[in-house]
C-alpha cells in the first residue's frame, strides 16, 4: 500500500473520530455564534493547496462579518501590522474577533469545520499550513529565500495541524514556517504524520 492510500485511511479514519467526540460543539458552536454575532455560522476563505490547486477552507466564524472590508480597506494601521508580522495577528490585537471568536480560537474550536476540507480530499488532518495565495506571493517577495520551499509545500496536501503548528504556532515568522513545510513534505510519513498527531493536543493546551 503506498503513502497516499495509507495517508488517506488515517485522514478518514482520525476525521470521523473527531466528528463522533466532538459531536456536542457542532451542536452547541452555531447557536452560540448566532446569539453572540448572528449570522453566517461558517466562514470560507480561498487557500492554496496540493499542486497549487485553490479550494475554499472551512471554519467557525470568529470574526465580524465584515472582517475582510475591514482589514483591507478601513484600517491601513492593522494591515500593515498583519503584514508586518508575516500575516499573522495576535488576536488580542485584532479588533475584527468578536467576543465568542476570542474563545473559539483560544481553544482551535474554529478550526473544527475543516474536517470537512478532509473528507473532500482538499486537506489532510496532518500536513503544511494552508497558505492564501497573496501570502504567498507577498511573503516570497519579502523573504526571497522561500521561494525554494514553495514546490515542496505545494506537493502535498495543507493540514488542518501540522509541523509548525506543533513547533511554536503563530510565534514562528513566514521563513522558518516555510524551511519546516518544507522539510516535512520531502520526509513526509505516515510515522512523522503519527507523532504529529500525538503533539498537537499539548501544542493547542499551550496556547490557552
Amino acid at each position: 500500500m503506498t503513502y497516499e492510500s495509507k495517508k488517506r485511511i488515517l485522514d478518514l479514519t482520525v476525521a470521523v473520530v473527531l466528528s463522533i467526540v466532538f459531536l456536542p460543539f457542532w451542536l452547541v458552536v452555531p447557536i452560540l455564534i448566532v446569539l453572540d454575532s448572528g449570522f453566517p455560522i461558517f466562514f470560507s476563505h480561498r487557500r492554496v493547496g496540493k499542486g497549487g490547486k485553490e479550494f475554499d477552507l472551512y471554519k467557525f466564524r470568529s470574526m465580524v462579518q465584515n472582517a475582510d472590508e475591514i482589514l483591507h480597506s478601513k484600517n491601513h494601521e492593522l494591515l500593515d501590522k498583519f503584514k508586518k508580522n508575516d500575516w499573522k495577528i495576535a488576536a488580542k490585537d485584532d479588533p475584527r474577533i468578536t467576543r465568542l471568536g476570542r474563545f473559539l480560537r483560544a481553544f482551535t474550536i474554529d478550526e473544527f469545520p475543516q474536517i470537512f476540507n478532509v473528507f473532500r480530499g482538499e486537506m489532510s488532518i496532518v500536513g503544511p499550513r494552508a497558505y492564501v495565495k497573496k501570502e504567498l506571493q507577498e511573503q516570497t517577495v519579502k523573504y526571497p529565500e522561500t521561494k525554494k520551499y514553495i514546490k515542496d509545500i505545494l506537493s502535498v496536501k495543507p493540514g488542518i495541524t501540522g509541523p509548525w503548528q506543533t513547533s511554536g504556532r503563530n510565534e514562528i515568522p513566514f521563513k522558518k514556517r516555510a524551511l519546516i513545510d518544507s522539510n516535512y513534505a520531502k520526509n513526509r510519513s505516515i510515522r512523522e504524520d503519527l507523532i504529529i498527531l500525538a503533539k498537537t493536543p499539548k501544542a493547542m493546551i499551550s496556547k490557552w
